[in-house]
């Protein structure tokens, strides 16, 4: 505000955009551009969520996030007996690509970045966002964004998976395959961190468990024939950006040294894009209360001022009201506008890495990646020197749940013994109303129409064509070498709904039951 002229950057080498990237990717960071200000919304029907995504573009947002509703993340229709009373309540309800027309009408795909928060089906939600692109003369090349397709952390954390974990890895290598060479923009995997440390992990768990997870979608891709150059650019990461301020810091920046370091030394990557750690962070929804939640807003801002200090490449804020229900359109643009806060206002992106050199933040990054490596030994012994088979011993013999749950069983003591002050939950509890509060609710009618919907899709549909494409499907799945995304492209287009899609695979790949931790 005095007009103190300033440098990009201050202090010692290695500086930011300089391998091992510890202070950032590139060497301006926000001085040349700011993170995308991607906010995440989902509910009721496509043409629901539609309207919000347009409220958000036109407040200022720069990118688009989608939430899919319970039956849509688990591969099943509205019309399934599981789904009765989750159709739109959690998220946006995507069963053929009638929807996903719905979804984005009269947004224009090729100049939209969009990220898809999906799993165990992410390749049916994928092949609907490219049927539908090209109806409206967009070329797949042509689309940006994310889709998270992390099905490691849903068997560690989320527990939205579907098949088993190894035909899970066939169809993410698959999508890496398709993605590296039909779609140079796209994002194929954001490896995520949010649900594992949402879940009840410490901050260095999140980091190791995360980064871990790369390293075994890394080994995979390999391991299926693919050189490492030509994918490791388009993966990505997201994590999550909770209350301890230096703490999240210090992870960001461990998080991209580790993964330069590992990449190039480890697994042998030479294009220095391989080696980058871009990656979206949300704010911690956990650490929302419902007790006063109007003082969420603080909460907010400071974990986003973390996340930006950090570095992150786009960021997503809750909105104060989300311990309750889903956000009101007031709550969410209060999130939108406390990122355009920091990054109009304070300054912070005037220098990249402003707290590098700090002494307190450069140790705590060293720390951070200490514990991190000490959790790869452990998964590297596991794997007889395979991350990715140490991965999958990890889910198998439960060390992941049992030390999240540990994690998160430590934390909730330390709140209710009162040894960890949360506000307006076990201290300075006056002033709260809940009387007053003004929350989104999702009208049953959403699942009535949302029905009807579906039955009015199948009705219209070529019924023979949606058998020999489920069929076609069938065959190409069992086939280890024959890539799963044409076939499962020309099955949306029949109009084949993702529970049917999800169905055929079962009959060849089997369904995940979790075995019970002790």
């Amino acid at each position: 505000m005095s007009g103190i002229p300033v440098d990009p950057v201050y202090g010692e080498g290695p500086n930011p955009g300089e391998y091992p990237f510890t202070r950032g990717i590139r060497p301006s960071m926000y001085r040349s551009r700011l993170w995308t200000m991607r906010m995440f919304a989902g509910f009721g029907t496509a043409s629901d969520t539609n309207a919000r995504f347009k409220e958000i573009l036109r407040n200022g947002g720069t990118g688009l996030s989608t939430a899919f509703d319970m039956p849509t993340l688990m591969g099943r229709d509205s019309d399934h007996e599981w789904a009765l009373g989750e159709v739109g309540r959690a998220g946006v309800a995507v069963d053929t690509l009638a929807d996903m027309r719905d979804l984005f009408a009269d947004i224009d795909l090729g100049h939209v970045s969009t990220s898809m928060t999906i799993n165990g089906p992410a390749h049916i939600i994928m092949a609907m966002y490219i049927a539908l692109a090209e109806e409206t003369s967009v070329e797949r090349s042509s689309l940006s964004g994310t889709i998270q397709n992390d099905i490691l952390k849903e068997y560690q954390a989320q527990k939205e998976y579907i098949f088993p974990p190894r035909p899970s890895m066939r169809l993410i290598t698959d999508l890496i395959r398709f993605t590296a060479t039909e779609m140079p923009r796209w994002h194929p995997v954001s490896v995520s961190g949010y649900h594992i440390r949402e879940a009840g992990s410490n901050a260095p768990q999140e980091l190791a468990f995360t980064l871990a997870n790369g390293f075994a979608y890394v080994e995979a891709a390999v391991a299926a024939g693919l050189d490492i150059d030509d994918f490791a650019p388009r993966l990505s990461f997201f994590f999550n950006s909770h209350s301890d301020f230096f703490e999240e810091i210090g992870k960001f920046r461990a998080a991209r040294r580790i993964w330069a370091r590992w990449m190039k030394e480890r697994y042998g990557a030479q294009d220095e894009r391989s080696m980058l750690c871009r990656f979206h962070t949300q704010t911690a929804g956990v650490s929302l209360t419902a007790q006063q939640p109007e003082i969420n807003v603080a909460r907010v801002a400071l974990q986003a001022l973390a996340a930006v200090l950090g570095g992150s490449q786009s960021l997503h804020t809750d909105s104060f009201d989300e311990a309750m229900a889903l956000p009101t359109e007031d709550a969410a643009r209060i999130a939108l506008r406390t990122q355009q806060i920091i990054a109009y206002e304070t300054g912070v992106a005037n220098v990249a890495d402003p707290l590098g050199g700090s002494a307190y933040v450069e140790w705590m990054t060293d720390e951070i990646e200490r514990r991190a490596e000490e959790i790869f030994a452990h998964l590297d012994q596991l794997g007889d020197g395979s991350i990715l088979e140490g991965v999958y011993a990890g889910i198998d013999n439960g060390y992941f749940v049992g030390a999240i749950a540990d994690s998160g069983y430590r934390f909730e003591r330390a709140v209710n013994a009162g040894r960890r002050i949360v506000v307006g939950v076990n201290q300075f509890t006056e002033g709260d109303h809940p009387g007053d509060r003004n929350l989104l609710r999702i009208d049953p009618q959403v699942e009535v129409d949302q029905l009807k919907r579906l039955a009015d899709v199948k009705k219209s549909r070529n019924e023979s064509a949606v058998a020999s494409a489920l069929a076609e499907l069938t065959v190409d799945a069992a086939e280890p070498t024959v890539n799963i995304m044409p076939a499962t492209i020309r099955a949306v287009q029949a109009l084949a709904t993702e529970g049917e899609i999800v169905a055929a695979l079962e009959a060849v790949f089997g369904t995940y039951v979790e075995t019970a931790v002790m």
